[in-house]
């Protein structure tokens, strides 16, 4: 759940910094912690295990999780699907993406039930899905996206958030940005614009083909749970 006070200059977006919002002229808000692409690291690790193993195919699951009382407690989404080994690299992060795109949108949408309200407002959050994109091509293709995005100082940010509202309070139900003008030079405009994903973010297409026999799903909507140090899934 984003806050104003989450906030951040531009320059404060470095690789230890985890949590925070900052402003694109390209993506609208971005979330820093959908963005850092750490589930993708781990999606991808798990399959290069799987690449190194003696079976034909091989399990991986992707999951996205939200906890509370200081990590003590969690609960999330996840997917688990078998794949063939000995795909090509275009192939593998095809793949990836689809798990990504098939698992945040279950979470996003978990996330918006009436039970969780009481603690968030993040289900399908206007942020959430485009930060979790950038995340994955943070990932897939490194490289210096923070000057890519047209970063706008937190002075100006903190105008948009106070002209608009909350991020929270705008749901994007896809992974196209949700864009609020500058209200200096816009002032009537008073709600979002969908805007466009850059070439940038568009090298990867998601996997479709899954009548090849390259890709089956064990399992579209596990749920995760933990307690302390426990853990619990339900495929």
């Amino acid at each position: 759940m984003s806050k104003r006070s989450d906030i951040l200059e531009p320059s404060e977006w470095i690789s230890t910094k985890r949590t925070g919002l900052v402003y694109s002229e390209v993506l609208g808000w971005i979330d820093l912690g959908h963005a850092q692409g750490g589930d993708i690291t781990k999606l991808l690790g798990n399959i290069n295990q799987g690449e190194s193993g003696l079976g034909a195919y091989y399990q991986v699951e992707y999951s996205q999780k939200m906890y509370v009382l200081d990590h003590s407690a969690g609960t999330g989404k996840f997917i688990r699907w078998k794949i063939k080994k000995g795909l090509s690299l275009n192939e593998i992060h095809s793949i990836a993406l689809s798990m990504m795109f098939a698992c945040a949108a279950k979470f996003e949408s978990y996330q918006s039930q009436w039970f969780f309200s009481w603690y968030t407002d993040s289900g399908f959050s206007g942020e959430d899905l485009t930060s979790d994109l950038l995340g994955f091509y943070r990932v897939v293709y490194p490289g210096n996206y923070q000057k890519r995005l047209k970063l706008i100082s937190k002075k100006d940010a903190l105008k948009r958030w106070d002209h608009y509202g909350a991020i929270g309070n705008y749901k994007n139900k896809g992974f196209l940005p949700l864009l609020f003008p500058d209200p200096d030079k816009n002032p009537a405009i008073n709600k979002p614009v969908q805007g466009e994903l850059p070439n940038f973010m568009k090298l990867v297409q998601p996997f479709k083909d899954f009548d090849s026999g390259k890709v089956s799903v064990i399992s579209d909507d596990g749920t995760y749970f933990s307690f302390l140090s426990g853990g619990k899934r339900e495929p």
